[in-house]
């Protein structure tokens, strides 16, 4: 479907919960979340309603993230459930990792076609800390199962964090050489639990570009959200993903369901429609849809505002 300012929208991203095995310090309290009940969810069977409502204007690629989507019993299910309904050709996951490696050959089997592994550092220590708490070897492990699977899209996500991650930036770089591993460096957004790291914290894309003038340009992605490059013979591809430095709101081409029933058309705006009351009438929840997508906003203000107009945290809307 085409929006109001001719962008053609074909992606759907789906929290499916907000809780998380981690507490990041730029994305989660570290006490965590108040739990939601059982009917505060979007049940399964609710989400291949949406999803079939959005597939019948256009939409093409679903990608599942969280909170940690596979803390969430049955993943595997509903990816399965999603592979078939028509017209959706591209089913991806976004996770930490965490339980990866135990679940990916379902994963794959049910239809998943790409993953996203957030990781910002590779050091241990380090990942103990600002995960408070996570086991680097099981990332690093499941990134192993994934590759050893055919995986045929695997992407590690890094966010740009000024004194903590910078001097590794060459390392996740090198991941790329020999391996078909995609690394892509996200600039740390002033959203949620990271606006208290924002003022101190924040490096952008531009800087790290130029601190490596080995990177070579290479063509963006259709519809990509990252600047792209590569090392000389290297095998993977090296992102950098700009939401305040060099926004892509132009291009964007998603939307994107909460775990609550929302729809947010756009990550940094307040605006939010609750589309759980009509998932009795697909007719009218797919008109409803076609309305929210048509007056998709045209740009978000993060980097005139330092600040994102969302009302939500990051964790509650999906990566």
């Amino acid at each position: 479907m085409i929006d109001k300012k001719g962008r053609k929208i074909n992606y759907l991203r789906v929290s499916l919960t907000d809780r998380c095995n981690l507490r990041c310090t730029y994305c989660m309290p570290e006490e965590g979340i108040i739990k939601k009940s059982h009917d505060d969810i979007l049940h399964f069977k609710d989400i291949l309603k949406v999803i079939k409502a959005a597939s019948n204007l256009g939409v093409k690629k679903v990608r599942f993230t969280g909170g940690e989507p596979l803390i969430v019993k049955g993943v595997d299910e509903l990816i399965y459930e999603t592979s078939k309904i028509q017209g959706i050709n591209d089913i991806s996951l976004t996770t930490n990792g965490i339980l990866l490696s135990d679940k990916i050959h379902d994963l794959k089997r049910a239809g998943l076609n790409r993953v996203n592994i957030s990781l910002d550092t590779l050091d241990k220590d380090k990942y103990k800390a600002i995960t408070r708490g996570g086991e680097l070897n099981k990332v690093l492990d499941a990134i192993d199962k994934c590759q050893e699977l055919g995986i045929k899209s695997i992407k590690i996500n890094a966010v740009l964090i000024k004194g903590f991650n910078d001097n590794e930036i060459e390392s996740f770089i090198k991941l790329t050489k020999e391996s078909t591993i995609h690394v892509r460096f996200i600039e740390l957004m002033p959203i949620g639990e990271g606006v208290k790291f924002f003022n101190d914290s924040f490096i952008s894309s531009k800087e790290i570009i130029n601190r490596y003038p080995q990177l070579i340009p290479v063509e963006r992605e259709e519809f990509g959200t990252a600047e792209l490059f590569k090392l000389k013979d290297g095998k993977g591809r090296i992102g950098f993903i700009n939401p305040l430095s060099c926004k892509f709101c132009v291009e964007c081409n998603r939307i994107r369901l909460t775990s609550e029933g929302g729809i947010k058309p756009c990550l940094h705006s307040a605006e939010e429609y609750n589309i759980k009351k009509y998932l009795n009438n697909e007719a009218i929840m797919t008109k409803e849809l076609e309305n929210i997508i048509y007056n998709k906003p045209l740009e978000h203000h993060l980097g005139e505002d330092k600040l994102s107009g969302s009302k939500k945290m990051m964790f509650q809307i999906g990566g």
